[in-house]
């Protein structure tokens, strides 16, 4: 089969992309050896940021700019104004709160938050605060980022594009044919159930797998040390709706985000609430009940009067793979490397993917006039699933160590999340 691109990797990255090159007008096919979404994507917090990190620490840099544009252009496709059409992923929320401590860092942060930032946050007054934050001290702002939940966009793109899709077996059905240049003249994929072989000839291969780009590299005979992995450990909480409310919103602290919530559901209708920010990046040095305790204690700080006692508690950790950079840092913007026919695209964050494809695109040859019919896939052919978020797949989930907590409200007029 001739196509003009193949995709690996069915994460953010590869489906935004999918979604442009065929509309482009590009015999494109996606490949993807886990399930769709799997590793950063389904593990993210789902933030459509525009840059608070970086105007936290003053990086207002020509990357740091261009981050800011990104949250207008997905809601753009969240309205169907643009594509890829996102309307039917589904918006956890429109916005997050801003909130800060009593400490010096903290009210620092607060104002470094409002510098620099497409569309500024908005002071509430007491009335307008949610219940969680009416002990918290100083300002707190709404910031009109949506959060989305990452399986839907998984879903909703997959739905879209499932002629285009096809799972594979990295291991043992995945055979390339290469130059010595490491240009990708074809590549055999077999059906590991039916033995069925397919042959795909593409003028061009884009790695888009995250930390699956490293094998894919040294499958077609490039380097491997190219890429970085800076890894997160975050915490679940989960409870009864009535006892842990929806709630989205960022504690600010100096140069970084002390803590970063967002909420979701399950299966069964409890309340899930993810903990991103310093505590994931710190928690990678610690076993799991070391960091839940620790979270524990995070969360009494920065939302005083609030009754975690009736909450369950778990982490997962997930790897950040990105471009190499100096001394490991955070890559500031999108990555693209182009070795023969081959990119390799790391989007960093997945806010950024309509950065990542539209600098891939403008870097792709117009679409040849090879074939004017339809792909059609080889049937039988197994198709991969969508990833469970990671709330779904923990199997371990803890009480909190009430002695960790010291709540002086929780028999009287306290505050409880609900």
């Amino acid at each position: 089969m001739d196509l003009d691109v193949v995709i690996f990797g069915g994460g953010t990255a590869g489906l935004w992309l999918l979604d442009e090159l065929h509309y482009r007008g590009d015999r494109v096919l996606l490949l993807e050896a886990n399930a769709l979404g799997s590793g950063q994507t389904i593990a993210s917090q789902g933030i459509l940021h525009g840059g608070l990190k970086y105007t936290l620490q003053g990086l207002l840099t020509e990357s740091a700019t261009a981050i800011r544009e990104m949250p207008a252009l997905w809601r753009d496709a969240l309205a169907g104004q643009r594509g890829p059409d996102l309307t039917d992923v589904r918006v956890r929320s429109q916005f997050c709160h801003l909130w800060r401590t009593r400490s010096l860092s903290s009210r620092l942060g607060m104002i470094g938050a409002k510098l620099g930032l497409r569309v500024a946050p908005t002071n509430l007054t007491d009335d307008e605060r949610p219940p969680l934050l009416q002990n918290c001290p100083g300002t707190v702002a709404r910031l009109d980022e949506q959060i989305i939940a990452p399986q839907s966009f998984v879903q909703t793109l997959a739905d879209a594009h499932r002629e285009r899709i096809l799972k594979i077996d990295a291991e043992r059905g995945l055979h390339f044919e290469c130059t010595s240049d490491a240009t990708v003249q074809s590549m055999q994929l077999t059906d590991p159930r039916s033995r069925r072989t397919l042959v795909l000839r593409p003028r061009t291969v884009v790695f888009a797998a995250g930390a699956g780009n490293a094998a894919l590299r040294r499958a077609v005979g490039l380097k491997t040390d190219i890429m970085q992995r800076r890894p997160l450990h975050i915490v679940l909480v989960r409870g009864d709706a009535r006892e842990l409310p929806p709630f989205n919103g960022h504690c600010v602290d100096g140069a970084q985000t002390r803590v970063t919530i967002t909420a979701d559901g399950d299966q069964a209708g409890r309340t899930i609430w993810q903990l991103g920010g310093r505590i994931a990046e710190a928690g990678v040095e610690h076993t799991a009940p070391a960091l839940i305790a620790h979270a524990q204690q995070e969360l009494e700080a920065v939302l005083p009067g609030v009754d975690f006692s009736s909450t369950e508690w778990s982490t997962y950790r997930v790897d950040r793979a990105e471009m190499q950079t100096a001394h490991g840092k955070r890559p500031e913007s999108v990555q693209i490397v182009r070795e023969g026919n081959c990119i390799t695209a790391w989007p960093t964050k997945l806010v950024l993917a309509p950065q990542l494809a539209r600098q891939i695109l403008a870097d792709l040859p117009l679409p040849a006039p090879i074939d004017s019919r339809p792909i059609v896939r080889p049937n039988p052919w197994p198709d991969p699933v969508v990833a469970l978020p990671p709330w779904e797949t923990a199997t371990t989930w803890s009480r909190p160590d009430l002695a960790l907590l010291d709540f002086p409200t929780i028999r009287g007029r306290g505050l409880r999340a609900g």
